[in-house]
């Protein structure tokens, strides 16, 4: 699953699927629910869910990872309601990520998490497959080593070397 895509921007409700660039640094979005196109202006805060981080004890957790706990922990359905209450939502989180910092983790934030994964989901978005994918690519210094390899070899007859 590839997040660069998803945006949300601040101040508009939902998340928006980029479509492209127009003059000015205005960008053509595409509202994920309703599929309504709007512009979205350098002036607003635009995120990308790429770029997202939650913050644990140790290290930060990306977004893709945590939608991927979720995803894992409610067996590929939805979860709870963004509309939970704080203390609903917050032992939820904790239950999916028991190392997320609880001094810099907002329930707006578990609220917005929660609301992000459950759009996702209920649009098919959450396939996880191609990580799968990525764990089974050979190594890139392996393909590396056999290409330096195929340059290294003889020319066939006839035919010069060239580097």
């Amino acid at each position: 699953m590839d997040l660069k895509d998803f945006f949300t921007i601040s101040g508009k409700p939902g998340l928006y699927k980029f479509i492209s660039k127009g003059r000015n640094n205005v960008m053509i979005v595409e509202h994920l629910e309703d599929k309504k196109r709007t512009t979205a202006f350098a002036s607003e805060k635009i995120s990308s869910l790429n770029d997202i981080v939650v913050f644990t004890e140790k290290e930060d957790m990306a977004l893709k990872d945590v939608f991927k706990t979720i995803h894992e922990k409610e067996n590929a359905s939805a979860s709870i309601s963004h509309k939970s209450s704080g203390n609903e939502l917050k032992n939820y989180f904790e239950k999916i990520i028991p190392s997320y910092d609880r001094n810099r983790v907002y329930v707006s934030d578990i609220k917005k998490v929660v609301y992000w994964y459950n759009i996702l989901q209920k649009l098919g978005l959450m396939d996880f497959s191609e990580d799968k994918d990525e764990k089974d690519e050979k190594d890139p210094e392996e393909q590396d080593e056999k290409q330096n390899k195929s340059k290294d070899k003889k020319p066939e007859k006839g035919k010069k070397k060239t580097t």
